[in-house]
């Protein structure tokens, strides 16, 4: 069952609010307890703000990007969020993506998509679930996929073509 995207945003406000810092001692069990089997996966990887990545990222780990990425990011499956903080230049291609940030590119997402009160995104996007909040920005198209939950594509589009999904006919 997929996670809602209302969830995603729950999520991506207590992973933020409870990312370890330097002689930050505070365990996030608690904040992590409330949430489904499906979302406790290990902590995310993370990109810190003073990092700067041109090329393309690419595993098994959830990511959270604090910093500049350029290029592409290719996390089939897996969460990746963008901090209030980090400014994106890239294609994104992941099983849920949350965008509190600056987000220039194409998505494709196979469970959903969220933009935070703060986040920016111009680029296409195609998910089977979108939440937008208020205050948001948003330019490009989006494209509802519901079978993106059950097939996601492994070849990214480059951020000049617009997302969409090709049908052959006999």
């Amino acid at each position: 069952m997929p996670i809602t995207a209302r969830k995603l945003m729950d999520l991506a406000r207590s992973l933020r609010s409870n990312l370890p810092m330097w002689g930050h001692t505070k365990s996030p069990a608690s904040a992590t307890a409330k949430l489904e089997p499906r979302a406790l996966h290990a902590n995310p990887s993370r990109l810190g703000g003073s990092l700067h990545v041109k090329g393309e990222i690419s595993g098994t780990d959830a990511l959270l990007i604090e910093g500049s990425v350029e290029g592409l990011i290719h996390l089939e499956s897996q969460k990746v969020i963008l901090s209030p903080a980090c400014k994106v230049n890239a294609d994104v291609v992941a099983g849920e993506v949350i965008v509190l940030g600056k987000l220039t590119g194409n998505v494709r997402a196979s469970c959903g998509i969220a933009i935070g009160q703060e986040g920016s995104v111009t680029g296409n996007l195609m998910t089977p679930e979108i939440l937008i909040e208020d205050g948001a920005f948003f330019k490009g198209s989006i494209e509802i996929d519901k079978q993106a939950e059950k097939e996601s594509s492994q070849i990214p589009l480059p951020s000049s073509e617009p997302v969409r999904k090709s049908v052959a006919h006999a």
